[in-house]
């Protein structure tokens, strides 16, 4: 081929190349973009841990309805309970990382598990991606109405008088209930003995009857029995009073270490590689629900109080937590394997 000719054709084969890398450049975005703006395009699957009628399944179940409106699709509610929340976690892992399938856990499952079941292996940065808040609640130290003790100060003067005799209940090993009692074990430099229940109802009775001493409480998983005049609340485990229920005092004020924070957070997980568009799509249109005053209004009631955490932040809030009940754990010697 003559000399001349090469240089034009070879001008023109670099022109189309460039051509079509642009082409698929620019390609790429609007798909991006228009796989969030058709999301969702059918049915999505909320899969939870918790049993139906607990409060982050009665939570879960109103955010579900709003966005079934808001999407126009049905948006359905899965409850698949049970061994501490690895029935859900295990199944859902084979999910597509597409937005169709999120998971609910809270923050002792996301925490505290990999510390507890060690054997396992589980990693929920390498299984999951943060999506959404739904909310986060404090608890209660709650005791018997008939109980003698009125503070903390004498729940803690009790533990030191007789060392290992003092009994608290929790939900089940691992639970926010037992690792809040370790805290308050090592802030207040006591040791108690831990009673796990298989179910919230069952542990409550067992306050109530002084079956157990005292023990971390929700208002929502314990307002039959507080509402019967069975148990009563001697401290909130915050840095400040709730306002749902004014008159009980935080532990500092009650005379209990001024350190103790016991809350848990409830969330929402895709499957690792869910694209970042459609993540902040679901982000920001549950930020609008749980935002909702009507919504809001509900959740109050149990002093469930709404947050709207960027999954970055959720992330963050997780890492903290974990290095808690790391501490918690491992000076307690828990293990569930």
């Amino acid at each position: 081929m003559p000399h001349r000719l090469r240089a034009p054709l070879a001008r023109r084969a670099f022109l189309a190349q460039c051509a079509a890398a642009a082409m698929l450049a620019g390609a790429a975005l609007p798909l991006t973009a228009h796989a969030a703006d058709a999301y969702p395009s059918k049915p999505v699957t909320l899969v939870t841990s918790f049993s139906v009628g607990s409060g982050p399944d009665t939570v879960l179940r109103l955010v579900a309805d709003r966005l079934g409106k808001a999407w126009g699709q049905r948006v359905v509610v899965e409850n698949r309970p049970g061994g501490a929340g690895f029935v859900a976690i295990d199944s859902f892992k084979r999910s597509a990382p597409d937005g169709y399938s999120l998971l609910q856990l809270d923050s002792e499952q996301l925490a505290a598990l990999p510390h507890l079941y060690k054997s396992r292996q589980y990693d929920p940065d390498k299984v999951f991606d943060p999506v959404a808040t739904l909310f986060i609640t404090p608890f209660l130290v709650s005791v018997s109405a008939q109980s003698p003790w009125k503070s903390v100060s004498d729940l803690v003067a009790a533990a030191k008088a007789k060392p290992g005799q003092v009994t608290y209940g929790s939900w089940g090993i691992g639970s926010p209930g037992h690792l809040g009692g370790i805290a308050l074990e090592n802030e207040a430099h006591v040791s108690m003995q831990h009673v796990p229940y298989k179910e919230v109802g069952q542990l409550y009775a067992a306050v109530s009857t002084q079956e157990v001493n005292w023990s971390m409480a929700t208002i929502a998983s314990s307002q039959g029995p507080y509402q019967a005049g069975k148990l009563r609340y001697i401290a909130v485990a915050a840095p400040k009073r709730i306002p749902q229920m004014p008159d009980v005092p935080t532990v500092a004020e009650s005379g209990g270490p001024a350190s103790l924070d016991v809350n848990s957070f409830v969330v929402l997980l895709a499957p690792k590689g869910l694209p970042a568009a459609i993540r902040d799509k679901i982000n920001a249109d549950v930020a609008k629900v749980v935002a909702d005053p009507e919504i809001k209004k509900r959740l109050d009631t149990f002093a469930f109080q709404t947050i709207s955490w960027s999954p970055d932040e959720i992330h963050r809030q997780v890492a903290a937590k974990s290095k808690t009940y790391q501490g918690l754990i491992q000076k307690a010697n828990v293990t569930l394997e």
